[in-house]
């Protein structure tokens, strides 16, 4: 091969090596834009299937009953229950069925209670499902609560007809967590039809399980095992997976209960509980944020949101606040500047009103509220924070003023008050910058140690960037800035003290 032919080679590899690349950056493109499409759709199916048929456009070529939504994250809760022919030898056969209607309506009123979506009620069989038709990342707690509700009281009417010497009904319980297939039908009252791997596999948990006890599969105790304590009892085959390992649900770990049987949540479960339910509200709220805030706001948009409430997590754990107080933190940092889709003016007041009609929905108490409201109003400008809980919201507000990112961040703000007409020229707004950072003042030692010295930075940096009408001008700028430094260290010193 000549050098002339080598270089061509090259060439050629080259060339094709950038046209790889190109297709893979292609593929990746259509691949996320299918992931939006899919999203969106699964989204339209939902709400279709909760229109009435008679509702649709005639020519609207969807069936409810047909469409078929996907989960990606469903906990099915499958109950056999035996004993029918044994009950049946020495009780009237009535009176038989009527004693299961009513052991069918008490399991239809716990699953309620946990938000479960009753699937299927025939005969000697229930179903339910969480995460149905409400996604949500809790269903797996949620299921397995109710089962050892059922469990329970189950156990306490089979002790009553014991000492009657009388026969009772025999139940089988059997969970699994992963993705369905739902099929909605119905006009009034929309039901739902689950198929896939994952019903099957909680029926074979069932099948496996000995009576009275709530058998897991190995996807739902992955999802549980931090609440409950679980047993491993042996392993199911399932067919194309192998063998799938099984656990029984022995009861709630200690901490997370008051009584000593275990199986009644105390208030540290409900706050741990809460922290990982906050993952579904940060959804909503966010969602609601990219979809009803202004186009104006480059600054207070939901992207600011998020860094308010990773910061308020951070300085929290640092300050060494309690689980509840960092749930309490995090929930107003969510909602703290959600008030902007109402007015720009006031939007912390309207922000809590926002949470307060709202976080009832997910078992925030009045208490709980109440102090979440206080600390979206602490972010009001000039800051006044009263407590530790308050200082921290504070300082996790404004923690850009002592990052890196500080001028791009800096200039969104600049840029949704020019949108308003709220703002002068750049350099007016870089001497208005110097004078905020200058009284601005950080209240926790995590925040201090973090960003004060990044903040002096800040400033050094941005008055080199001003541009003087003449020395006189800069000379008096400087007298004020020393005033206001004087001023905000001794505002400071007056709030610690207080503390």
């Amino acid at each position: 091969m000549t050098e002339l032919d080598h270089k061509d080679l090259i060439y050629k590899v080259n060339i094709l090596m950038k046209e790889n690349k190109d297709l893979q950056q292609t593929l990746n493109k259509l691949g996320k834009n299918k992931d939006k499409l899919t999203s969106k759709i699964e989204e339209l199916e939902k709400i279709i299937a909760k229109v009435p048929p008679d509702m649709l456009p005639k020519d609207f070529n969807v069936e409810i009953g047909q469409s078929t939504l996907r989960f990606n994250m469903v906990t099915i809760l499958y109950i056999d229950i035996h004993g029918f022919k044994k009950i049946s030898q020495s009780k009237d056969v009535q009176d038989a069925i009527d004693e299961l209607d009513q052991m069918l309506f008490k399991f239809n009123k716990i699953a309620k209670k946990y938000k479960l979506q009753i699937i299927k009620t025939i005969g000697d069989t229930f179903m339910a499902a969480g995460g149905v038709p409400v996604k949500n990342s809790t269903n797996p707690i949620d299921v397995v609560l109710a089962a050892v509700e059922i469990a329970m009281h189950v156990k306490e009417l089979r002790n009553e007809h014991k000492i009657k010497n009388q026969e009772f009904w025999e139940l089988r319980i059997g969970i699994n967590t992963g993705a369905v297939k739902a099929s909605a039908y119905g006009k009034k009252k929309i039901s739902y039809d689950l198929k896939g791997e994952t019903v099957n596999t909680a029926t074979r948990m069932a099948t496996s399980s000995s009576i009275g006890k709530v058998n897991i599969s190995a996807n739902t105790y992955v999802l549980v095992s931090e609440y409950f304590i679980c047993n491993h009892h042996g392993k199911q085959p399932v067919k194309y997976e192998g063998e799938l390992d099984m656990y029984y649900v022995e009861k709630l770990k200690p901490e997370l209960t008051d009584l000593q049987e275990g199986l009644i949540p105390n208030h540290i479960f409900q706050v741990k509980y809460a922290l990982r339910q906050f993952s579904d509200l940060q959804e909503i709220i966010l969602d609601k944020l990219e979809k009803e805030l202004p186009e104006y706001l480059f600054y207070h948009n939901y992207k600011h949101t998020i860094d308010v409430v990773n910061q308020a997590e951070l300085i929290g754990y640092g300050e060494g606040v309690s689980d509840e107080e960092i749930l309490l933190l995090k929930t107003a940092a969510l909602f703290h500047d959600a008030g902007h889709i109402i007015s720009y003016q006031n939007h912390e007041y309207y922000g809590c009103q926002i949470a307060k009609e709202l976080l009832p929905q997910y078992n925030y108490t009045p208490e709980q509220i109440e102090k979440i409201t206080e600390l979206i109003m602490a972010t009001e400008l000039p800051p006044n924070p009263k407590n530790i809980l308050e200082r921290i919201m504070c300082d996790s507000d404004l923690d850009y003023l002592g990052r890196i990112d500080f001028i791009p961040v800096s200039n969104t703000l600049y840029d949704e008050l020019k949108a308003q007409n709220k703002m002068g020229s750049l350099n007016d707004w870089n001497k208005i910058q110097v004078k905020f950072l200058t009284s601005h003042q950080y209240y926790t030692n995590t925040a201090n140690k973090l960003r004060e010295v990044n903040k002096e930075k800040q400033i050094d940096r941005i008055k080199q960037t001003i541009d003087w009408k003449n020395e006189e001008e800069k000379l008096l700028f400087e007298k004020d800035v020393k005033k206001i430094a004087e001023t905000a260290e001794k505002r400071k010193k007056e709030i610690l003290d207080n503390k």
